[in-house]
């Protein structure tokens, strides 16, 4: 891939925000693609579940090798964890026809990796969970051991400690139920990032069993909150920050028609984000600030400089600036069910090529880039909802 040269931008942060969405992840790689040709340079990932995966693989190469090692990555976890992939002409058949005989397809290309798993990333257990005297590290469906080695073959651990790049995942403590961030810039984490940190915010059970780090075990992040937007705009000290957040599931769909639908529908709800809340509480807090800087303002500075509640308030009333650019995954009309767990190769490329062409198309407005006014100091833009384009219509099974 040719590398394009960094493209300055006005902020102290340039976040990725990376959703958990399982086998959907390819569209956030297929975003990042996007960035990358455009010459955007985030330094700050922040992922759970899948996005704790595609992070590590963002992170652990340099800036020229994001890319090929993403989609090398992709290319190896889309593969059945033991027989051959579906032949090609099947797979072409099956994209050129679409309708009930793609939404057939998919199925089977699902069924293939609950039976199977995939390549590099999860196998299924010899025997059941509930074999007696199983360890709490081995109660789930599938083995993880694959993907530790995909993750050490894929990923430099020693550039992600070293910080170039601000690397945040989550995951939840079984024992006590908290939200654990590992950071591999602050905090108890700093500078110690391994494998099992990224595989335990993608440890979803009962599928996946816990990590133990040491000592503690922990689930996927996306138990307690699927997307990390909300650390990222609560960080302190307060910096100016564009956050690109790419999200894989839709707040917004139609009302379901079949029980399969309704299953589907309670999925997309319960792990979509909630970008629109965290916007709301974060311009309640700016108007907040601005009302702080301009009671500071009719201070005089010699009363400000001993009092403490002044000095607090001066710290409150900082003016940063925040830019939400956000992406979503828009459903195919054969998506379904099992659309977080069908691995199959010809959907993991349309899902990449979905991705890349909405951070094409939002790129594409260029003054989305720009900071916010002091009067607005946070703004949010979706290609979708500013195009006037809503959620894509399905066709019902």
């Amino acid at each position: 891939m040719n590398h394009t040269a960094p493209r300055p931008l006005p902020y102290e942060h340039i976040a990725l925000v990376l959703q958990g969405g399982g086998a959907l992840g390819s569209y956030q790689a297929g975003v990042f693609e996007g960035l990358s040709e455009a010459g955007i340079r985030p330094n700050w990932v922040a992922g759970i579940s899948i996005g704790a995966l595609n992070s590590a693989v963002i992170a652990g190469n340099a800036p020229e090798h994001r890319v090929d090692r993403l989609r090398e990555f992709w290319q190896t976890i889309c593969q059945p964890a033991f027989g051959a992939p579906s032949a090609d002409w099947l797979q072409a058949t099956a994209e050129q026809v679409g309708g009930p005989l793609r939404a057939a397809f998919n199925s089977m290309e699902a069924t293939r990796a609950m039976l199977e798993g995939q390549h590099g990333f999860f196998v299924p257990r010899l025997t059941p969970p509930w074999w007696p005297h199983r360890a709490f590290s081995e109660l789930s469906w599938y083995d993880v051991s694959p993907l530790k080695s995909t993750l050490e073959r894929l990923c430099d651990f020693d550039r992600i400690n070293a910080g170039e790049m601000r690397v945040t995942v989550s995951a939840v403590n079984v024992r006590s139920g908290n939200f654990e961030r590992f950071d591999n810039s602050r905090g108890p984490w700093k500078g110690r990032l391994r494998p099992e940190h990224f595989m335990a915010s993608g440890a979803l059970p009962p599928g996946f069993a816990a990590v133990e780090i040491d000592g503690e075990s922990y689930w996927d992040g996306g138990l307690v909150s699927n997307t990390p937007l909300a650390e990222v705009v609560a960080e302190t000290p307060r910096r100016d920050t564009l956050a690109f957040q790419v999200d894989l599931w839709s707040a917004v769909g139609p009302l379901p028609a079949n029980l399969y639908d309704i299953e589907e529908r309670q999925k997309d709800i319960r792990f979509s984000s909630r970008t629109r809340a965290i916007t709301d509480m974060l311009a309640r807090e700016q108007k907040l600030r601005a009302l702080l800087r301009g009671v500071l303002a009719k201070v005089p500075p010699e009363a400000r400089a001993d009092c403490e509640w002044c000095a607090e308030a001066a710290v409150e009333a900082c003016d940063r600036k925040l830019n939400i650019v956000q992406l979503i995954y828009r459903d195919k009309e054969w998506d379904g069910l099992s659309k977080d767990y069908e691995f199959g190769p010809l959907t993991m490329r349309e899902h990449w090529a979905s991705g890349l062409d909405d951070m094409r198309r939002t790129l594409a407005h260029a003054d989305w880039l720009a900071p916010p006014t002091s009067k607005a100091a946070v703004v949010t833009h979706d290609v979708h909802r500013d195009n006037g384009a809503g959620r894509m219509p399905r066709r019902r099974r």
